[in-house]
């Protein structure tokens, strides 16, 4: 008898209109869609073209009128300012109609870009909720980037407007924002016409006249805005990728398939239903808080956390289990390296005993690999299931995962479980040739990606060909390799250009650091491939060690490279580990593997824009020089 999720993926891929076209039944429409799917310009697919709606009014209005108006929508939770401050659906609504209203009457409509640069604020959501009402088209930079970095996405998406705060805050530090965006505005070819900015009690921005609105000052004015009917094709949204320089690439979401997409992951993957709490710890900047922190949660109706902390140092690294607590969370969505985080400052999880989890349900995981120890730690401590699951920017929600509202499947270490309904997920080898199960190539999808997904790059339909399309034609390339075993079960190895070719065997760098972070000792680890002449690549270890481990160094180092070669054999050639405080890393928590495989190789790097703390490189380079690589190699 087939399940729950066989019975779904079937027939997402067998009748992906009949399929979509039903979930869309569960959305609010001013009218219908005339194609649940427009194929009549390939590669550009559209979902439910010639359809009308609101995104606001599906996360906001709907609920409102549907009897939920006194629930809780948004609680903002803020370790870092000692503040907690929920809305029910009816404020967030009317706050948002207000702030929509604002921009309104300096005339932002339909199609004008506006640039939101925040913290981690209620009023950030406000803000995206805000321009989705008018039909604006928001793109957040993640707060405190660099004004480089920042001008390059002005010249992109030439925004009519930027809205931004005074400040941010980062653990015990103030970070001034209003510099850094003017510095940004200066340097931009393209100029907004105005800036709103929030004043946050930590810090006052200097304001330039007649170009600068005080957010608190123009709301108290402000006549609420209505939500305005939009094309489903039209775009909701750009969001840069993160790490990208030069010309960067922007995603474009449309306002159609994403809702509906979205609003059936709620139940579907993380088995959230109307009136449940559920909490994605991710930032707005990235697109896990885009998806999961300000829409998903509220086009089912749930209850969503927006939290200003990190899951260390605010105040220490029990503060998760404290908002999971005090919010009677359902379900948790997180970077596996909060997690390490979490468990390097407190490896027996003594910190949660201290707090009720008897609400809590299911943890997930995803933005990079998740290592079976982490997995375990979690499991072992949270007495919950731990999902593992995998997506992009560009997918904007899961390509693979366990579908908790489905039917849970025995995890796997190491694998994020199978191909979530809509995705043809398969592997290919560079023929663009299937291969067998349990060989790894090129993780591809074919085409029509499922609805919710990128249907171009911001006016840059030949890059969007170019980057995801040319090299396996009719499948989108993820960029990752792996492999599918017999089961069906995905396993994400590393970025295909993470695959290393030591003597001419292709390895998984990704494997490799399965083996090292199932040491006793080691709190997280990163393994790259490093230019041999001899055998054109080899491999290298970093680890980072739990606190309180008081063992030599050089002991865990031969122990780990000892499990290489028990594990995945002499064939690896792995023979050098070295242990520092810390990695590299975006500020999603990315481990910033290619730059520090570029120190390693002597190469020119640039510091990464979306790097958390540019002062590690030089610890880098140092730990690189120890063991004979970077500036001291001959």
């Amino acid at each position: 008898m087939t399940n729950a999720y066989e019975a779904a993926y079937e027939e997402s891929i067998r009748d992906p209109e009949g399929f979509w076209g039903k979930a869309a039944e569960d959305c609010h429409w001013y009218k219908r869609w005339d194609k649940v799917l427009d194929d009549s310009n390939k590669p550009f697919y559209r979902w439910f073209a010639g359809g009308e709606l609101n995104t606001c009014y599906n996360a906001l209005d709907l609920h409102v009128e549907n009897g939920r108006a006194d629930q809780v929508a948004l609680i903002y939770d803020s370790p870092v300012t000692d503040t907690i401050k929920t809305y029910t659906y009816r404020e967030l609504r009317d706050e948002t109609a207000k702030f929509a209203g604002v921009l309104a009457a300096q005339g932002v409509g339909k199609g004008d870009r506006v640039l939101i640069y925040m913290p981690m604020i209620a009023e950030a959501a406000i803000a995206m909720l805000a321009c989705a009402r008018i039909g604006a088209i928001h793109s957040v930079v993640f707060g405190g980037f660099a004004a480089k970095e920042l001008a390059t996405r002005i010249n992109d998406a030439k925004p009519k407007a930027i809205v931004s705060a005074s400040c941010g805050i980062e653990v015990k530090k103030v970070i001034q924002y209003k510099p850094l965006l003017d510095a940004a505005i200066d340097m931009a070819e393209h100029k907004p016409e105005f800036c709103v900015i929030l004043q946050r009690p930590m810090e006052k921005a200097e304001m330039i006249a007649g170009r600068d609105i005080d957010w608190t000052e123009a709301m108290v004015s402000a006549k609420p805005a209505d939500c305005v009917p939009v094309a489903a094709t039209d775009p909701l949204y750009i969001l840069y990728t993160s790490g990208t320089t030069g010309q960067p690439k922007g995603v474009v979401r449309d306002n159609g398939g994403h809702l509906v997409a979205l609003k059936w992951t709620m139940k579907a993957i993380y088995d959230i239903d109307a009136g449940d709490v559920f909490w994605a710890a991710s930032d707005v900047g990235w697109v896990v808080g885009h998806s999961y922190i300000v829409y998903a949660p509220l086009f089912k109706g749930a209850t969503t956390i927006l939290f200003e902390g990190k899951p260390v140092g605010t105040p220490d690294a029990g503060v998760f289990w404290r908002v999971i607590s005090q919010h009677k969370v359902k379900s948790q969505f997180t970077a596996p390296t909060a997690f390490r985080a979490i468990k390097r400052e407190d490896p027996k999880a003594e910190l949660m005993k201290k707090y009720d989890l008897s609400n809590f349900k299911i943890l997930f995981l995803a933005g990079e690999r998740s290592d079976p120890d982490t997995i375990q730690w979690s499991e072992n401590n949270l007495k919950v299931p731990v999902i593992d699951h995998w997506w992009q920017t560009e997918t904007g929600w899961a390509i693979a995962a366990n579908c908790m509202g489905l039917h849970q499947f025995p995890v796997k270490y190491g694998s994020p479980t199978k191909a979530v309904p809509g995705w043809d997920l398969q592997v290919v080898d560079a023929n663009n040739q299937q291969v067998a199960p349990g060989e790894i190539g090129a993780l591809v999808v074919k085409l029509p990606l499922p609805p919710g997904t990128l249907p171009t790059l911001y006016k840059n339909d030949d890059r969007f060909v170019e980057a995801y399309l040319e090299e396996f034609p009719g499948y989108y390339k993820t960029a990752d390799a792996g492999y599918i075993d017999d089961e069906g079960y995905a396993y994400i190895m590393a970025r295909t250009d993470d695959i290393i070719n030591v003597a001419g065997h292709r390895l998984s760098t990704g494997a490799m650091e399965e083996v090292l972070a199932d040491h006793p000792d080691v709190a997280e680890c990163a393994v790259l491939g490093v230019e041999d002449k001899l055998k054109g690549q080899i491999p290298i270890g970093f680890l980072v060690l739990n606190a309180g481990v008081d063992r030599p160094a050089e002991e865990i180092q031969k122990e780990v490279v000892q499990m290489v070669r028990e594990r995945i054999g002499p064939v690896a050639a792995f023979k050098t580990a070295t242990v520092v405080n810390r990695l590299p890393k975006t500020r999603s928590g990315k481990i910033l593997r290619g730059t520090i495989q570029k120190i390693a190789d002597n190469k020119e790097y640039k510091v990464p824009a979306t790097i958390d703390d540019p002062t590690i490189l030089g610890e880098m380079e140092t730990a690189l020089k120890g063991i004979g690589y970077g500036t001291a190699r001959q």
